[in-house]
């Protein structure tokens, strides 16, 4: 995968880490809360094993539309993230990446596999494997239970 600079990233680096893999976009109505959500869990989880990986995409609503470098700007400055951010990707449909192509096929949604809109979640173990699915409106702060359970976890 390629980050928010356009650096190649092998997502290999985060083996043996528990990871919360997101898709973002800076114009919704769940951006404010998730980013502050996600923050609190990643300053308080980082240093155990917990990375957060997050992947805008602007397939819905149009609510990402600006360039890598703008989205980083906002990402970085409004909403003060310090997890992972990578470049703009699309999670469903032909041009899907191929882990979120991996993701949906490992945990398929409630109504399809299809990522229904901005700030679903995938929590994925140490191992690699994708453990749960959340919805875009289940709070970060309600998967800090699972969270602990994997980091827990030999």
């Amino acid at each position: 995968m390629q980050d928010i600079e356009g650096n190649d990233v092998s997502l290999s680096q985060f083996t043996g880490k528990v990871l919360l893999i997101v898709n973002v976009a800076s114009k919704c109505g769940l951006t404010h809360g998730n980013y502050k959500e996600l923050n609190i869990l990643y300053a308080k989880y980082k240093a155990k094993g917990f990375e957060i990986l997050a992947f805008p995409c602007n397939q819905f609503g149009s609510q990402e539309p600006g360039t890598d470098a703008e989205i980083k700007e906002t990402v970085c400055t409004t909403f003060k993230a310090e997890f992972p951010v990578f470049g703009k990707i699309e999670v469903n449909g032909n041009n899907a990446a191929p882990l979120y192509k991996f993701l949906k096929e490992q945990k398929g949604g409630l109504f399809g596999d299809s990522i229904k809109w901005n700030f679903a979640k995938f929590l994925v173990d140490k191992q690699g494997n994708v453990v749960d699915r959340y919805a875009p409106t289940t709070s970060p702060l309600e998967i800090e239970k699972d969270i602990e359970k994997l980091l827990a976890s030999a």
